[in-house]
């Protein structure tokens, strides 16, 4: 049994509703002018929120909005405002893109690092300011996980900062802040968090503590995924997606993804295409190629995921990714490269980009090199 190390909120609050809490949390912790890091359409919904902030004392000032994935240019921009107007604490309302921003404000805002001086895995040094996260979809996991991702947009490629630093103090997964993403968002993270518990459960750093939120997340996500794509205001099926990405946050610090994601990020990088699609796209041809490297995993994933347990485990395995593929064609996500655009003759340059992200890649259950990770574009064309 590997060595495991839980890297968590030390309050984390879930329920429809529970939102508005996160204001009594801050005034508790000493914040009276927290920073608002969220995107233009969060913000038109956040009216209970900033209004208990306001009965609790807690000054709120408005970033400038996320409304795309981050680039470390306007990452930069929103950190000069964070010093100029002198705050003393961090909230993280939306979407991935707005938290990670949010969580690297909070630990840079007074440090003496700089962004590029943290790419990597425990270069952080230290967070001074509180950092409380809510979670607009399901998604990420970022309110729960030691991650942020900024886009390089010099060598159009994702970098990650990872450390415990970057653990919120508190995360309030309220589904109710879901009920208005529309239905190709809702797909996207909600693949996004189906994947991340598919890579935490088959991935050489597989622990048993870690498995149990794994499965639960593939359970919920898979089951409820479509409903909440076809039906956004359906509560029962966005509460358990929310449920599933949370557990599938949890799943990021101790074991984290492998080569999906690793995959996953010159697609994001270079051509801008969401994250969850990136993955939901190329997820059937990674987890082929990693079959053998673990078939009784990938079998177990396919049981979770509802399939019938065929007479092998390869056999299960393989069931599982055509119900995974299904799923992603009921969602609406598009199944090839070629439908989003992306030319035949960038796969080696994505290949090679994707052999960089060595931090993920060696999660991986079978080791991947620059050829295999070409034919595995060459599948997904």
């Amino acid at each position: 049994m590997n060595i495991v190390t839980l890297l968590q909120p030390p309050h984390i609050v879930f329920g429809n509703g529970c939102a508005p809490q996160c204001a009594e949390f801050l005034a508790q912790h000493g914040v009276k002018r927290a920073l608002l890091v969220s995107s233009s359409p969060v913000l038109l919904t956040l009216g209970n929120v900033t209004a208990a902030l306001e009965k609790s004392g807690v000054t709120v000032v408005f970033a400038p909005t996320v409304d795309r994935e981050p680039t470390h240019e306007l990452f930069e921009y929103i950190l000069s405002v964070a010093r100029a107007e002198k705050i003393d604490g961090v909230l993280g309302i939306g979407g991935g893109s707005a938290i990670d921003v949010a969580k690297l404000v909070a630990a840079l805002a007074r440090g003496k690092q700089t962004a590029p001086e943290v790419f990597g895995i425990n270069l952080l040094l230290c967070r001074e300011l509180p950092l409380v996260c809510l979670p607009t979809t399901a998604g990420t996991g970022a309110e729960v996980s030691p991650n942020a991702i900024l886009l390089d947009e010099a060598d159009e490629l994702k970098k990650g900062v990872v450390s415990p630093h970057l653990v919120p103090d508190a995360a309030f997964v309220d589904p109710l802040l879901t009920i208005s993403v529309p239905p190709a968002v809702t797909a996207a993270t909600g693949l996004d968090a189906l994947t991340h518990c598919i890579e935490a459960y088959a991935n050489k750093f597989a622990h048993p503590i870690v498995d149990t939120y794994a499965l639960q997340g593939i359970k919920l996500i898979s089951q409820n995924l479509v409903r909440a794509v076809r039906n956004g205001n359906d509560v029962e099926a966005r509460a358990a997606l929310a449920l599933g990405s949370l557990y599938g946050g949890l799943c990021l610090g101790p074991v984290n993804t492998a080569a999906v994601h690793a995959l996953a990020y010159p697609l994001g990088g270079r051509f801008h295409i969401a994250h969850g699609v990136s993955n939901a796209l190329l997820l059937p041809h990674v987890l082929r190629f990693n079959f053998s490297a673990a078939p009784r995993r990938y079998a177990e994933i396919s049981v979770a995921l509802g399939v019938e347990r065929y007479c092998s485990d390869l056999g299960t395995a393989e069931r599982g990714v055509e119900f995974l593929s299904q799923l992603s064609r009921d969602c609406g996500v598009p199944q090839r490269l070629a439908d989003l655009g992306i030319p035949r003759t960038s796969i080696l340059e994505m290949a090679k980009a994707a052999m960089k992200v060595t931090r993920l890649l060696k999660n991986n259950p079978r080791e991947l090199s620059e050829v295999d990770a070409v034919s595995i574009y060459e599948a997904a064309y």
